[in-house]
């Protein structure tokens, strides 16, 4: 008999991403695959691609501050529980993985009623809310950060990465060189700020670009509409809206990486071994997870921090050429990594829950 695992998470790609990862091995390893997310989000759109059952719950957020909506999203969820029960019943699976967000806290639930094991991701260095609410019937929670496994249940908590695509370690740098017309001769800094509070990093980048085309060549993923249309022609910048297939190869072409410190944006440039500069999201545009993160990447030695209070153009171009002529000592520290192999780990976790709770 087939082996079956239900997949959840959404509301963001970082809730989903990582899920898409680990496809191709646990079809290695002989799983029916199936997903469970909300009726519309971004996670039935990412989905779409891969051949995966797709069954749509009701999903309601869960806030720490008032708003309206408090008194209704709970008979969402009660609804979404409901849903995610019945789908679970006729989908009959050996074991549930979730990688967070609200609509991720019905599933959970619902298979933990139905005495289904659950393995449970948290990205973030302190877990989230919804990921607070699974935990008590979670069999093992995976993390990226050593710093978490304190804050988790004794014996539950796993340090593994976070699964990343493998065709992002198979770039090609020479199609990443003719798309961006640049030469090989001179070093490459990524600019992977995204598109959603990065504008201080995209100012700040175009303002030094004097200083740094001095010794670099600049390619930034600027986010959509951010372009800067009256700097299409300066030799030595290349500028993106967002990349798909084509990411892998100025991935492979970068030499050094400026980006923000969303978890899972992070634990790629870990994957793939890249000196990097991290500028995490301010406190008071986030909870402060970004910050954390990179604090975190920083005493392992992965990376270098700028405060994004305290980003000026100077510290931009002083900071890239300290990670550049130190490049070495991160590219040592992150191959030393434990956060490594986490597809490998990962599966082989859901592999001895699946083999320790078969039903």
């Amino acid at each position: 008999m087939a082996k079956k695992i239900v997949l959840t998470g959404g509301g963001t790609a970082g809730h989903v991403t990582p899920n898409i990862a680990l496809v191709p091995k646990l079809r290695e390893l002989g799983y029916e695959i199936y997903y469970i997310g909300s009726y519309e989000g971004i996670e039935k759109k990412l989905i779409s691609d891969f051949d995966i059952p797709y069954y749509g719950i009701a999903t309601g957020k869960f806030r720490r501050y008032f708003d309206p909506k408090n008194f209704t999203d709970p008979f969402r969820v009660m609804k979404g529980y409901r849903e995610a029960r019945k789908y679970l019943k006729q989908i009959q699976p050996d074991i549930v993985f979730s990688k967070g967000g609200f609509v991720s806290v019905p599933v959970v639930r619902a298979a933990a009623s139905l005495s289904i094991p659950c393995i449970i991701h948290e990205s973030d260095m302190t877990p989230g809310l919804a990921n607070k609410l699974c935990i008590p019937v979670a069999e093992k929670i995976c993390c990226n950060f050593p710093e978490t496994i304190p804050m988790l249940p004794e014996g539950k908590a796993v340090l593994t990465g976070s699964p990343i695509r493998e065709e992002l370690a198979k770039g090609n740098k020479i199609a990443a060189y003719d798309m961006c017309k640049f030469t090989s001769n001179k070093p490459v800094i990524m600019v992977i700020g995204g598109s959603l509070g990065a504008e201080a990093i995209n100012k700040t980048v175009r303002d030094a670009l004097p200083q740094l085309l001095e010794d670099f060549q600049v390619v930034h993923i600027c986010g959509k509409d951010k372009v800067d249309n009256l700097m299409l022609n300066i030799e030595g910048y290349k500028q993106f809206e967002y990349l798909k297939s084509e990411l892998k190869d100025i991935f492979a072409m970068a030499d050094i990486v400026i980006s923000r410190a969303g978890a899972n944006s992070i634990c790629e440039l870990l994957a793939l071994k890249k000196p990097n500069l991290l500028i995490p999201l301010s406190a008071h545009s986030s909870r402060g997870d970004q910050i954390l993160n990179a604090k975190s990447f920083e005493s392992q030695g992965f990376s270098l921090i700028i405060d994004e209070d305290y980003l000026t153009e100077s510290l931009l171009v002083e900071k890239c050429h300290e990670l550049y002529f130190t490049r070495q000592t991160y590219i040592e520290a992150m191959s030393r990594s434990n956060q490594l192999n986490s597809i490998k780990t990962i599966t082989n976790l859901l592999e001895e829950t699946y083999r320790g709770g078969s039903r």
